[in-house]
C-alpha cells in the first residue's frame, strides 16, 4: 500500500530560516510542498520519509535565499495492482460503489465488477447484490458506511497541471464546463467480483 519513492528536488529556504539546521528547514519545506499532494504516475504523497544527500547551496543575484539540489525518499500512497484493500462505502450511484479509506477517497468499484447478479436500488441509492440460494434470491444491501473488502484491479493518473487557453475564441461556458468536469489526479479501481470481496458483514458468521 505504502512505498518509498527516491525524489530529488531543488529547494529554497529563506534568510529568516538561516538560524535553523539546514536538514530541518528543508524537511519542513519539502512537507508543505508535498505532503497530501498527488504526483504524476507516482502517487498520493504522505510524509519525508529521510533525506540521503544534499548538494551545495547557492544564493543567487537578488534573492537572499538559498537554494539546495535535495536527494530524498518520500512515502508515497501506491496500491500495487490485485492489492486487497478494506474500506468505507462513500455513496453509491449509477457508475458504481465510491469507497473511502479514511485518507483517500477516490476509488470506485464499476458495476460490472461486482458480485453479479447485481442492481441498483434508485430508491435506496444503493447497489444490490441478488444472491441466489437454494430458497431463492436474496437481496444483500451495500449501504453507506459499511466495511468492505475490494482488489485493486487498476489506476489512473490525471495531468491536472494547469495549462493555457486552447483558443482565444473560448466562451466562458465551455469554461464552466471544464470546472464541472475536472477530475481527481489518481483514481483506484477496484473490483468485488469473487469469493470473499464485497462487504465484511457477508463473509463473517453473525
Amino acid at each position: 500500500m505504502f512505498v518509498l519513492v527516491e525524489m530529488t528536488d531543488t529547494v529554497r529556504i529563506p534568510p529568516w530560516q538561516f538560524e535553523r539546521k539546514l536538514n530541518e528547514s528543508i524537511a519542513e519545506e519539502l512537507n508543505k510542498k508535498l505532503a497530501n499532494k498527488v504526483v504524476y504516475n507516482v502517487g498520493l504523497c504522505i510524509c519525508l520519509y529521510d533525506i540521503t544527500k544534499l548538494e551545495d547551496s547557492y544564493i543567487f543575484p537578488g534573492d537572499g535565499a538559498s537554494h539546495t539540489k535535495v536527494h530524498f525518499r518520500y512515502v508515497v500512497f501506491h496500491p500495487f495492482l490485485d492489492e486487497i484493500l478494506i474500506g468505507q462505502i462513500k455513496s453509491c450511484s449509477q457508475d458504481g460503489v465510491h469507497v473511502s479509506i479514511g485518507f483517500f477517497d477516490d476509488i470506485v468499484i464499476p458495476p460490472e465488477s461486482l458480485q453479479q447478479p447485481a442492481k441498483f436500488d434508485e430508491a435506496e441509492q444503493v447497489w444490490v447484490w441478488e444472491y441466489e440460494t437454494e430458497e431463492g434470491a436474496h437481496d444483500l444491501y451495500m449501504d453507506i458506511g459499511e466495511e468492505i473488502r475490494f482488489r485493486v484491479v487498476d489506476e489512473t493518473f490525471v495531468d491536472t497541471s494547469p495549462t493555457g487557453p486552447s483558443s482565444a475564441e473560448a466562451s466562458t461556458s465551455s469554461a464552466a464546463e471544464e470546472v464541472q468536469k475536472k477530475e481527481a489526479p489518481y483514481t483506484l479501481v477496484g473490483s468485488i467480483s469473487e469469493p470473499g470481496l464485497g462487504l465484511l458483514s457477508w463473509w463473517t458468521n453473525s
